[in-house]
């Protein structure tokens, strides 16, 4: 892939509306830790993720409530989360998860949902009862909650040791 200095290096770049452009952007800042690569007034942005990854931020309608969401990782999630409540953001708990990961979902003052979410544990979908690839058309329902409840002790009992040690 050709590199352009006015993309980001990233494959994907989510495009997402806001009526305040400039307003979003120094919200999504603030709260999320973004930064500004650039912008054309009111009309459009590109926010920095991370050194890879971009958002993009254009005027327009925000959509009705749904279960779309960006979900974004981060080193830390429990740092993360406070620093968007203590921009207005409306944050969930943070939640574990069998799959390796804590999560919490944020909502912007546009009403859209955000998943921050810190790798733990580093675990093969199928220890959580996934399936992958042509097998997973025959995976037992069965099998799939009893992966799950091994997965998830085992990754419980790394974030508590994790935070033993900190």
């Amino acid at each position: 892939m050709r590199a352009n200095r006015s993309m980001p290096e990233g494959s994907i770049i989510p495009v997402l509306a806001y009526e305040s452009v400039t307003e979003a952007v120094e919200w999504l800042c603030r709260a999320f830790g973004f930064r500004l690569r650039w912008q054309i007034a009111d009309h459009r942005a590109q926010l920095a993720v991370d050194e890879r990854s971009a958002i993009a931020v254009v005027q327009g309608r925000t959509a009705a409530a749904t279960a779309d969401h960006v979900m974004i990782r981060v080193d830390d999630v429990d740092s993360h989360r406070e620093r968007a409540r203590a921009e207005g953001a409306h944050v969930g708990e943070v939640g574990e998860h069998v799959f390796g990961e804590r999560q919490y979902t944020a909502v912007d003052p546009a009403g859209r949902s955000w998943v921050f979410t810190q790798s733990v544990a580093d675990v093969a979908p199928e220890q959580w009862g996934a399936a992958t690839g042509p097998a997973r058309a025959q995976e037992s329902p069965g099998r799939v909650r009893t992966a799950a409840r091994s997965v998830q002790g085992a990754v419980r009992a790394r974030v508590r040791a994790r935070k033993t040690r900190s």
